[in-house]
């Protein structure tokens, strides 16, 4: 599973590169554009997506994370989002390098942003951790389909031929 997650941390800052240079190609309007979505434009998603990351990360690691809400917008623009994307997706590739299978095969206790105690196996939350990226960056994705942009493929065997470190 180790190897699985790693390759899915590197599919992560593919992917998100991949949707982040076609959104490079919106104006600041059609970036805040109210949009049909969870978070309802594609900076509202993106900016999300850089929070949950963060909180989920700063649980991993315990070291939290300031952000208390899961709609929060740190970033209004574009270039600093980028910024922090690359960063975090960095900071995600690092983290799952070097993370042991040991700790993929324990059980996992933390507090969710209620401040509630949970416990789980770790696998199945690095699964979400993974997954909820995937769901939002595909709402990212579905709002670019109503812009002049054409959406990025973002299909995983597509990143698998061109993973360097397959």
């Amino acid at each position: 599973m180790k190897a699985h997650f790693e390759r899915m941390a590197r599919y992560n800052r593919w992917a998100n590169r991949r949707v982040y240079g076609a959104v490079a190609q919106l104006d600041y309007e059609e970036f805040h554009a109210p949009r049909s979505g969870f978070f309802p434009s594609i900076a509202k998603t993106l900016n999300h997506m850089v929070v949950t990351d963060r909180i989920w990360m700063g649980r991993f690691t315990e070291k939290l994370s300031d952000h208390k809400r899961l709609d929060e917008t740190p970033y209004d623009d574009f270039a600093a989002l980028t910024a922090a994307r690359e960063a975090e997706d960095q900071r995600i590739i690092a983290f799952f390098k070097a993370l042991p299978q040991a700790r993929i095969d324990s059980v996992f206790d933390y507090k969710n942003t209620a401040g509630d105690p949970k416990s789980s196996e770790m696998l199945p939350v690095l699964a979400h951790f993974f997954n909820h990226q995937t769901h939002h960056r595909g709402q990212a994705h579905a709002m670019l389909s109503a812009t002049r942009v054409a959406p990025p493929s973002l299909d995983l065997v597509l990143f698998i031929y061109e993973d360097e470190e397959a």
